[in-house]
């Protein structure tokens, strides 16, 4: 098969830059490359592996010619778009929550459901960050002893909620150190200094859709039944970068704190980093800049039979959004599925 045509919608935001970064470092093989984002930004330049492009305006017609498209734009371009893209002949890898729970697009984790993109009808979800890194620590201990129930708590970077977020909390600390007034545009309290506990808006149970993101997708990605109980809260944070969680999962069957350890220190994608007499775990800071998950604090539960705590940490803009994008159409290369 010849190597593909790509395009990569949004290549001028956040994670579209991070985008460009990791086709580079991860050598994905290509043809052409076209780079595409909304009317304000066509006609700028932009540069990639030492050559200026110009940066053409997303419509249905710019998408001729391509093969698989890398889409970090928004769920409302998704979802205007995606259709096009598909007519066209492109796989249309979306980073946005526009098709995620579409029962005929397969959510996928790199290294944990590759086989689902067999299913794919065009268009093939990224998974919500802080599922994405969930489900690499996950994958293997569920593999080993089956999940029973599942307690999710995150604690996650501004930089989730897009560069404005990031300039607020920049903007907010300065304030607060000058002791001056900030009005919050992007959070609906103060960040700086202070932890909100509402990431997304607010659904009729009472979770935010942030937290129902990380439950709905992980039943999927995981392919779960409805009896296996799923919770979690969602926390924003005043860290730039890197999602954290604390994690308590009950099993089927037993499992020692010990196992759980070298069941991960053997799992793709993920670094154990857990030596608490030397003060040895993860925190946002080990992780900014670099692909793994790191997981740290693994010790048996001592409120459940059969469960295990742990913490997980993740560069939210790679593993939760452009590296498992990229990683995603590396796969649908190798599978030959476009």
């Amino acid at each position: 098969m010849n190597k593909p045509n790509i395009a990569v919608l949004g290549a001028t935001g956040v994670v579209g830059r991070e985008i460009l970064k990791i086709l580079v470092e991860q050598n994905v093989p290509y043809n052409e490359i076209k780079f595409l984002a909304s009317a304000k930004s066509a006609g700028k330049k932009i540069t990639f592996k030492g050559e200026e492009h110009t940066i053409i305006e997303a419509t249905p017609e710019a998408f001729d010619g391509v093969n698989i498209v890398l889409a970090s734009a928004g769920a409302s371009t998704s979802k205007a778009l995606a259709p096009e893209a598909v007519k066209r002949g492109c796989v249309f890898i979306d980073n946005s929550s526009a098709y995620r729970m579409d029962k005929d697009c397969p959510l996928v984790i790199v290294g944990v459901n590759d086989e689902d993109l067999k299913k794919h009808k065009g268009i093939i979800p990224n998974p919500n960050c802080s599922t994405s890194q969930l489900m690499l620590v996950l994958k293997p201990l569920h593999d080993y002893a089956k999940i029973k129930r599942l307690i999710v708590s995150t604690y996650q970077a501004v930089s989730g909620a897009g560069l404005a977020a990031i300039n607020e909390l920049k903007e907010n600390t300065v304030a607060a150190n000058e002791g001056k007034d900030f009005e919050n545009v992007k959070f609906k309290k103060p960040i700086a200094y202070n932890v909100i506990p509402q990431i997304d808006v607010f659904c009729e149970n009472g979770y935010t859709k942030e937290e129902m993101k990380v439950t709905n997708e992980t039943r999927k990605i995981l392919h779960l039944g409805e009896d296996v109980p799923i919770s979690c809260t969602a926390v924003r944070v005043p860290v730039f970068h890197g999602h954290s969680e604390a994690v308590t999962i009950e099993f089927e069957k037993e499992i020692s704190a010990q196992k759980a350890k070298e069941l991960l220190e053997k799992a793709w994608g993920v670094e154990v980093m857990d030596d608490t007499e030397n003060y040895v775990y993860p925190t946002p800071v080990d992780a900014a800049g670099k692909d793994p998950v790191y997981v740290g604090r693994i010790r048996k539960n001592i409120a459940f039979d059969n469960a295990i705590d742990l913490w997980c940490v993740a560069d939210n803009i790679r593993i939760g959004a452009a590296l498992n994008t990229v990683r995603i159409a590396q796969k649908v290369i190798e599978m030959k599925l476009y």
